[in-house]
């Protein structure tokens, strides 16, 4: 059998997981029936969009076992990507308090969010998720939910339930500065991380010719560039979170009076 060519792959490289079908109608459904028509339908149909193209593209063929540098593309834009459109969606009315109190405090979203990352590339579990549909689903939704937990701290729909801007501002930046270490690590590091990806499964559709001798990347390459892919893209839109936050800060009105002076 004749290696597949890259355009075979492109139009042939596209997955329709009823698993991914039914979270994506979930999120649509729960959309509609908290939102309705008051939401900015703009910034949801965006996430929608980067949701399936990230769980149905050639990207989550490559991902399934076979590239590692795919499997990071797909961890960034379900973690903090697609979270964060899901949030601007909301209604600037909406209300995002949550019980116990707990839940909602920036330490709480901090670990979530840079948690997720790092618990994720344990080698047992990014090995795990690399071979199991079962445990890929279950990543899918946690990197979901746990990206909406960091990111309401910075982009909940009231003003009143965000951190202040100096604050949002060391919240993204120590964010960048953990998945900039992470992604350090990744790159540097022998091909162990998620050893899956070194040593594919069988592949009756021969990807990795193409893989290999095509695009020239081997085992070591693809985790190289799966790190700097945490570490380069990654901070960038934390960077772009905090210009926000900036820009945020200095838009603030400030009061005619004295604190404490009506």
């Amino acid at each position: 059998m004749t290696p597949m060519t890259t355009p075979q792959f492109l139009l042939s490289g596209w997955t329709w997981h009823s698993s991914d079908l039914l979270i994506g109608a979930v999120l649509i459904l729960a959309y509609l029936a908290v939102c309705g028509l008051q939401g900015r339908s703009g910034y949801f149909v965006a996430a929608m969009g980067v949701f399936f193209l990230t769980m149905m593209s050639p990207v989550a063929r490559l991902a399934d076992g076979y590239l590692f540098s795919a499997h990071m593309a797909q961890h960034i834009l379900l973690l903090i990507v697609v979270p964060a459109l899901l949030l601007m969606s909301l209604p600037r009315s909406f209300s995002l308090m949550v019980r116990p109190r707990v839940l909602g405090q920036p330490l709480v979203g901090w670990i979530s969010g840079v948690g997720a990352m790092w618990l994720w590339h344990a080698p047992v579990l990014c090995n795990a998720a690399g071979s199991s549909r079962l445990i890929s689903g279950i990543q899918t939704i946690s990197l979901l939910v746990l990206g909406v937990g960091f990111w309401r701290q910075v982009l909940a729909p009231r003003e009143e339930e965000r951190l202040s801007p100096p604050n949002a501002i060391f919240y993204l930046f120590s964010a960048c500065f953990a998945c900039s270490l992470l992604g350090i690590i990744l790159t540097l590091s022998p091909v162990t991380v998620c050893s899956i990806y070194a040593m594919p499964r069988p592949d009756p559709q021969r990807m990795l010719p193409m893989i290999r001798s095509e695009w020239g990347v081997t085992p070591e390459r693809d985790q190289q560039i799966g790190g700097l892919l945490m570490w380069v893209p990654m901070c960038l839109i934390y960077l772009a979170a905090i210009f926000g936050q900036v820009v945020r800060w200095f838009a603030v009105p400030a009061s005619p009076f004295p604190k404490g002076v009506q």
